[in-house]
């Protein structure tokens, strides 16, 4: 993570014209809200803006924005988020300039939504791997064919520029970033205060059928937090097809509608996530922390750490734990 210049990693959400009300406020949220475990801010959040800028809460419902900060404040930001905006609209010559200098420089750029068109219009796609809104996925692959659109994913992180889905996936990716910097625990604590899932990786599907817990038979609610009180114990797939009362093929389907992955991959995701708490909170030795997790040896955790996590259990735990 790098720091600004008063030491503190500065975060500029940059807000184009017509940019989405709500997009807009979903990184000043969860940044705002990340805290160190000495109780300091994690981040300076900074809406840059030009002087007159419409927000749309609805497309009946638009409104001025102003703020202190302008477009070129953005360039010396650590990281910079480019929130939805009209997918038609070319951004203003002045915000594709700062994009390019801020990337050039070495931070940080993320889009949510409809901002990866932003992106995409500055050069900042080209070549990589992107996501967006499935509604406007077609047409950023067909104005942008040098963008390798998928538009499956929740998110996609490629280092240095990361997009999201939809809305509500961009909470997914602002929490991702969080846990990248200050880890699993940091990033739990904000989604505690956003009242939802601490993760949800991003590889998982846009599509997912949500149900109220109890509404029907097919409910995996209790099977899921089962899964969850069992993860220091070898679970196998029909164990968890009889936990939900159902055969092995319903539990796959019902289980990818629900939760947009399969049960073990699932399983995995949940395991290699309590790993990460444990290894930031515990001083429990690492052939513990594998036992408490279910992965029963350290090379087992170990290998499924390094392909989530891209780093060892011992170099994260050197990296986050106090």
């Amino acid at each position: 993570m790098r720091l600004g210049s008063l030491g503190m990693h500065v975060v500029a959400v940059l807000a184009l014209d017509g940019v989405s009300a709500f997009d807009l406020t979903i990184p000043c949220q969860v940044f705002a809200l990340a805290h160190l475990p000495d109780g300091s801010p994690a981040y300076d959040v900074r809406v840059c803006a030009d002087r007159s800028v419409t927000a749309m809460a609805g497309p009946s419902a638009p409104f001025q924005l102003s703020s202190p900060y302008g477009v070129e404040d953005a360039r010396s930001a650590d990281t910079v988020v480019v929130p939805g905006v009209p997918s038609e609209r070319v951004p203003h010559p002045r915000a594709v300039r700062v994009l390019r200098q801020a990337a050039d420089r070495g931070a940080r750029i993320a889009s949510i939504c409809t901002g990866a068109f932003a992106l995409a219009h500055a050069g900042l796609l080209a070549g990589r791997p992107a996501t967006t809104h499935w509604h406007f996925a077609a047409a950023l692959a067909e104005r942008y064919p040098d963008v390798r659109v998928d538009p499956s994913v929740l998110y996609v992180d490629d280092g240095q520029v990361l997009t999201s889905a939809g809305i509500a996936a961009g909470l997914d990716l602002c929490l991702h970033m969080v846990r990248v910097d200050h880890g699993a625990a940091v990033a739990a604590r904000v989604a505690r205060m956003l009242v939802m899932a601490p993760q949800r990786t991003g590889g998982q599907a846009q599509f997912i059928e949500y149900r109220t817990p109890g509404c029907d038979s097919a409910d995996l609610g209790p099977t899921l937090r089962w899964m969850r009180d069992k993860l220091g114990e070898p679970l196998s797939l029909a164990d968890i097809a009889a936990h939900a009362l159902m055969s092995r093929r319903s539990l796959a389907r019902h289980f990818r509608a629900q939760t947009g992955t399969t049960p073990l991959r699932w399983l995995l995701a949940q395991r290699v996530q309590r790993a990460r708490e444990l290894l930031e909170t515990t001083s429990l030795p690492l052939t513990r922390v594998a036992e408490a997790t279910g992965f029963g040896s350290l090379e087992t955790l170990r290998h499924h750490f390094v392909r989530q996590v891209g780093t060892t259990p011992s170099a994260y735990r050197a990296a986050f734990r106090g």
